[in-house]
């Protein structure tokens, strides 16, 4: 039996969790529907998950499916929770995209396409909900071609669509088909134009060949709820969806840990997928970690429990497969075994900073460790201390704000009060600067140290990254790490006031008199060189971008877009024109309350807006 690692993903509220619920009571992986309404959900396992009705953490359960087993992860909707989809992709070998037959495609529908077409996942696309009043087939095809994919084949076919005897039928692969495959397959194409026209077998031929390099994306329709379709979209998967290549358990271990959640006990459970080799309880292991300087750093766990997903009773994780394990207490999400490979990230980083201190003084330090702990469930939760006792936060939005303060209070018995969000700038080198302090000891310094110190711009994206140019061990380790540290904490306030991010600091010279010099000599002369250098090498203030896309009936366009224009947005199209308007661009992040505000009294309550983290800009 081969193993399907299947993604579910979708815009929230379009049937993720209802879908994942019918797959495996059809399958007879569990015995009861459960209800997202109801909270008994088999995937929605935490409190606040079953209590909100949305996925928050990915999910993992496993069906069969003729001869393959087939893993489903359950990915959150909310873009709040973009990050956590970003962790499934990397372990998926295809994808169900999910749509609302009455909703249609959302513009976080579009975001996910993009990101699985620039991947080349093989990805199915679902149309849900086709039994509820307002849904649409033939004009949701043509959405779907216009704003997901040019190359979208329906494979079934809806009688009776937006009532409850709505049924799905099978849609033979006619001309339509073919010539959507003709685009994309020069066989076809030659078999169209040159004749004998392509057979029902080649042009089945092509849709598995085209579905499995992410080019063609079938389409299916059904009821997540009613059960209808589902039957087709599992064989869909099945036939369609490429299996693993893996080159078996007697090769070196490679695998990635894609999930990191609570147990009973306080006791974490990690999920890892893995591709190469295999895993036995008991097994000491060594994970790599890629920092944010380059450099790789190696995490050694023993496996003290190992279960693997949908084969109770086995004890050996075997290529292609997820497990769960236990004892990994410093394995953190997106570490692997084999090799440490470069991350690039397909969602773009929070831009909302909030400061949050715990409501009674004597749980600040437990608020810390416990931020610090959910941190390593979710690397792109940044946690560092703040003035007064409190913690700075990066996040995505408001949502992630009440999720993370009832998570607190539920899991680790902490009220928190949290700040109001405001929109993150930073500050990068523009240059390179130097500056020396050298002993003896004077009126000036105060510190019995020497100290020199150089300031540049580092790569987009690498954080602050700490080097050395002097001989190791010229100076004993806790004078180093004092250097170090205070070079990271410093650069949490530039010279405009913003963090400082993306540079690169070598220390280029040092020296200490013994026995007078300590840490302390380090820890405050380190500050007043490094202020110097970053001085003499400049820093520019950056602003962080959302992309956006607002959907217009047709008279508000000329007011939307003034107002838009006003607030420094970037317009990169304006398409449509018959029965409404689709504009997209760049705005400040600061910005963007604004026009949610404004929006519906300037489209009386028709418009749509919808926008995500795209990066920073310079500020002019």
């Amino acid at each position: 039996m081969h193993t399907l690692n299947i993604g579910i993903l979708a815009h929230v509220d379009a049937g993720k969790t209802s879908l994942t619920e019918r797959l495996l009571f059809d399958s007879g992986a569990i015995d009861r529907l459960g209800s997202v309404d109801a909270g008994d959900t088999r995937t929605d396992d935490g409190e606040i998950e079953r209590r909100r009705g949305i996925t928050i953490r990915s999910a993992v359960a496993a069906f069969t499916a003729g001869d393959a087993q087939i893993n489903l992860i359950d990915t959150p909707g909310h873009s709040d929770f973009i990050a956590e989809v970003e962790r499934a992709l990397e372990v998926l070998d295809g994808a169900v995209l999910l749509l609302s037959a009455v909703e249609g495609v959302q513009a976080q529908t579009r975001v996910l396409m993009r990101t699985l077409r620039r991947l080349r996942l093989p990805t199915l696309v679902f149309v849900n909900k086709i039994d509820r009043a307002g849904a649409r087939d033939e004009d949701l095809l043509d959405d779907i071609r216009r704003r997901l994919t040019p190359y979208a084949v329906p494979l079934t076919r809806v009688t009776d669509i937006g009532t409850p005897d709505a049924r799905v039928l099978a849609h033979p692969l006619d001309e339509e088909a073919a010539g959507t495959l003709a685009e994309v397959d020069t066989a076809v194409l030659a078999a169209l134009v040159d004749g004998p026209a392509p057979t029902g077998q080649d042009l089945r031929a092509a849709l598995a060949a085209h579905t499995a390099d992410g080019t063609v994306h079938p389409v299916f329709f059904g009821s997540a709820l009613g059960g209808q379709g589902v039957t087709d979209l599992v064989e869909g998967l099945v036939r369609l969806i490429p299996r693993p290549g893996a080159r078996g358990p007697g090769e070196p271990r490679e695998g990635t840990v894609f999930a990191v959640r609570p147990g009973a006990g306080g006791e974490r459970r990690v999920y890892l997928r893995l591709h190469e080799g295999e895993v036995t309880n008991r097994q000491s292991l060594t994970f790599l970690r890629r920092e944010s300087d380059g450099r790789t750093v190696e995490v050694a766990a023993r496996v003290t429990g190992l279960g693997v997903v949908g084969r109770p009773g086995d004890g050996t994780l075997t290529p292609g497969n997820i497990a769960e394990l236990r004892g990994l207490a410093a394995v953190r999400v997106g570490d692997r075994l084999g090799q440490a490979t470069e991350h690039t990230p397909q969602f773009a980083a929070p831009t909302l900073e909030a400061l949050v201190h715990a409501r009674h003084p004597a749980q600040a330090a437990p608020l810390r460790s416990a931020l610090l702990a959910l941190a390593d469930q979710d690397p792109l939760l940044h946690a560092r201390p703040a003035a007064n006792g409190g913690t700075a936060l990066l996040l995505y939005g408001e949502v992630q704000k009440e999720v993370l303060a009832a998570t607190l209070v539920e899991d680790f018995g902490i009220e928190a009060d949290f700040a109001p969000s405001r929109v993150r700038f930073l500050e990068r080198p523009t240059g390179s600067g130097e500056a020396v302090e050298e002993m003896p000891w004077h009126e000036r310094t105060r510190h019995w140290a020497t100290i020199g110190l150089r300031v540049e711009p580092g790569p987009r994206g690498s954080g602050g990254v700490f080097t050395y140019e002097t001989e190791l061990g010229a100076l004993p380790r806790a004078f180093h790490q004092a250097i170090e540290d205070t070079v990271h904490a410093t650069l949490l306030g530039g010279p405009h006031g913003r963090e400082v991010t993306d540079y690169r600091v070598t220390l280029i010279r040092s020296g200490f008199c013994a026995p007078i010099s300590t840490a302390g000599d380090f820890r405050g002369l380190t500050p007043l060189v490094l202020r110097r250098a970053l001085e003499r090498a400049g820093t520019r203030v950056y602003e962080p971008y959302h992309a956006f896309e607002a959907e217009l009936p047709l008279d508000a366009l000329a007011p939307v877009t003034a107002q838009l224009a006003s607030y420094g947005a970037e317009f990169r199209e304006t398409t449509g024109g018959r029965t409404g308007w689709l504009i997209t661009g760049d705005l400040p992040a600061r910005r963007v309350r604004d026009v949610e505000l404004r929006l519906p009294g300037l489209t009386h309550g028709e418009g749509v807006w919808w926008s995500r983290p795209s990066g920073d800009r310079a500020l002019r």
